[in-house]
C-alpha cells in the first residue's frame, strides 16, 4: 500500500543532518511523588508537555495521600536530590525551573544552590498549603524558602490565603492585603513577580493577579466554584514554568497558563472518593465527549472566559 505522504516515516531520512534535529524545549520540576496523581510530578510532567515542553523531573521525596487527603510525606536525601538535577542539566539546555515541594530545608539548600549555578535559568517557585504538616515543620521550610529561594525566584505562585499568612503574618487590618501588598512583601525579600490566585473579591467571585512590588500588571475576575480540586496550583505552576521555557513573555505566559488551568478544571474528573482532579489532558479527548463535559461543566457552575485576563505584554517581558 502506498505509504500516506502526510505521516512521518517510520525510520530517519539518511539525508538528515544530525545537527539540524529538533531541540527539545526542557523545563525542570522539582517536586514530591504524588501516588493519587493529584499533583505533583506526575502531575508536573503531564502540564509540561502538553503545553509543549519536555519535563525533566527531579523526586524530593513522596508522600502517602490519596484525593481525600495528604496523611504522611517522606524527603529524600539533599544529596539525591542535587545528583539528580545536576546531572540533567549538564545533558540538555535548561529553559525554566519548577520549584514545588521540596520537602526539607536540605532540600531547599541543594535547589538554591544549583539555581545560583544557573543564574540564567528563571525560577517559577510555587508554595503550596502546608496546613496538613506539623507546625514545628512547616515553620522550618518556609523560613529556609524565604531565606534560600525567595532571593533567587522569578514568579512566586501561591494562593492568597498562603501567601498572606507566610508574608504578611502580622497583618492586622479588618480588610484582606491585596495582591501587590502581597507582592511589596515577597519583593522586599527578592521576588520579581508574584501570581496571586483566589483573590476573595465577594460571594461569588475571586481574582488571579499578576503583579510586582511596583504595579499590578495584569487580574481577571472569576466564578466562584461549589467543587473542591486537588492539585491545581501544581497545574499553574507548571504550565507557567514550561509556558516561559518556550520562550513566550510573562504576560503571555500568564494568559496561556490560566487558559489551560481553565480547561483542565472544566474536565475535571473524580478518579476516588475525594476531590476533583484537574484533567491536564483535557484537549486530547474526543469530539464526541463535548456535549458531555458541557453538561457537567453547567452543572458545578460556568467558569469565566479567562480572555478577562488582561496583561500589557511589554510590562511583563522576562
Amino acid at each position: 500500500m502506498k505509504q500516506d505522504s502526510t505521516l512521518p516515516s517510520s525510520t530517519p531520512s539518511t539525508d538528515t543532518d544530525p545537527e539540524e534535529t529538533a531541540v527539545a524545549i526542557c523545563a525542570v520540576t522539582f517536586n514530591a511523588n504524588d501516588p493519587s496523581g493529584a499533583g505533583g510530578l506526575a502531575g508536573d510532567a503531564t502540564t509540561m508537555a502538553s503545553v509543549g515542553a519536555h519535563a525533566l523531573t527531579i523526586v524530593t521525596g513522596t508522600y502517602i495521600r490519596d484525593t481525600t487527603e495528604i496523611i504522611d510525606f517522606f524527603p529524600i536525601d539533599d544529596e539525591a536530590v542535587s545528583d539528580q538535577a545536576r546531572t540533567v542539566f549538564q545533558d540538555m539546555p535548561v529553559q525554566a525551573m519548577k520549584v514545588g515541594f521540596a520537602g526539607s530545608p536540605e532540600n531547599l539548600a541543594a535547589i538554591a544552590e544549583l539555581a545560583a549555578d544557573y543564574a540564567e535559568v528563571p525560577v517559577i517557585a510555587y508554595m503550596p498549603n502546608l496546613s496538613w504538616w506539623s507546625d514545628d515543620l512547616i515553620d522550618q521550610y518556609l523560613d529556609a524558602f524565604q531565606e534560600l529561594m525567595l532571593p533567587q525566584t522569578s514568579v512566586l505562585v501561591g494562593n492568597h490565603s498562603t501567601l498572606r499568612r507566610w508574608l504578611l503574618p502580622d497583618w492586622d487590618s479588618d480588610r484582606p492585603p491585596t495582591a501587590r501588598e502581597i507582592a511589596m512583601a515577597a519583593a522586599q525579600l527578592g521576588v520579581s513577580y508574584t501570581l496571586v490566585t483566589g483573590v476573595p473579591v465577594d460571594n461569588l467571585h475571586f481574582d488571579n493577579v499578576l503583579t510586582s512590588g511596583q504595579a499590578v500588571l495584569g487580574s481577571g475576575q472569576f466564578e466562584r466554584l461549589e467543587v473542591s480540586f486537588a492539585g491545581a496550583g501544581d497545574t499553574l505552576s507548571a504550565a507557567l514554568a514550561a509556558l516561559i521555557a518556550c520562550d513566550n513573555d510573562l504576560g503571555d505566559a500568564t494568559r496561556e497558563a490560566l487558559l489551560y488551568l481553565d480547561g483542565c478544571l472544566m474536565a475535571a474528573y473524580r478518579p476516588g472518593m475525594g476531590q476533583l482532579l484537574p484533567d491536564r489532558m483535557f484537549w486530547a479527548q474526543p469530539d464526541d465527549d463535548d456535549e458531555e463535559g458541557d453538561e457537567s461543566s453547567s452543572e458545578s457552575g460556568d467558569v469565566p472566559d479567562v480572555d478577562a485576563f488582561q496583561i500589557p505584554p511589554h510590562d511583563t517581558s522576562h
